[in-house]
């Protein structure tokens, strides 16, 4: 199964045997522990459960749920096995990659070994925090004149008219920037490094050094 959890090292920089520079990012992938098995017939819908890291103090119910894997993972995350059409092109390839997937038993470990150079993957994690900003740096609002006695600089504008009489939600304001979860797709697995157990990941991805990241194939 093409997906493992992680933390953010950094980004760097590598040259191939042409000399050409490819800029990428530094993933610190697993050792993952599958900790639960979803199925249609049992749960409603296929996933696999894996788990991440060591706690320092697993709460009681955590740790009976982890039990049965012999895992004491910090954080676990749930990969969705989603069913597509008999028609679709790649369903039987997506159906013999389901298969596998569900056929993973609890306690079993997911290393980097299932990513090879060249793979399409997706990277998910959490942005990082910004603290609280303004309309111009949060939402790339335009600035006022600072001539002819105007004091409209920095400030947001009308945020809605004398009717209703309330200010309608989504309305773009200042507030807390960043800490989101972000995706990112269409990056590819550069290097693998089955040793130290890196992933070295093409262009950047969510989330400040040591942030936990999930790594997707595609």
């Amino acid at each position: 199964m093409k997906a493992l959890l992680g933390t953010k090292l950094g980004m760097t920089q590598l040259f191939d045997a042409d000399g050409n520079v490819a800029r990428v990012t530094l993933i610190q992938a697993g050792p993952c522990v599958v900790t639960q098995v979803k199925t249609t017939e049992r749960d409603g819908y296929n996933a696999v459960q894996i788990g991440f890291g060591d706690a320092k103090h697993q709460p009681k119910p955590q740790a009976g749920h982890l039990k049965a894997s012999g895992s004491n993972a910090r954080v676990t995350r749930e990969v969705r096995i989603n069913d597509v059409q008999p028609n679709h092109p790649e369903a039987k390839t997506h159906e013999a990659a389901a298969a596998e997937a569900l056929a993973l038993e609890v306690g079993a470990q997911i290393d980097v070994t299932a990513f090879e150079a060249g793979d399409e993957i997706q990277v998910t994690g959490t942005s990082k925090g910004k603290g609280f900003a303004g309309t111009i740096k949060r939402h790339n609002f335009s600035r006022g004149p600072k001539t002819h006695g105007s004091r409209n600089y920095r400030a947001p504008g009308s945020i809605g008219a004398g009717y209703p009489e309330h200010v309608f939600k989504g309305m773009r304001m200042a507030g807390h920037m960043g800490h989101e979860q972000v995706t990112v797709a269409g990056l590819k697995v550069v290097v693998v490094d089955e040793k130290l157990g890196v992933l070295a990941v093409s262009g950047a991805v969510p989330g400040p050094k040591k942030g936990l990241v999930m790594v997707r194939g595609k």
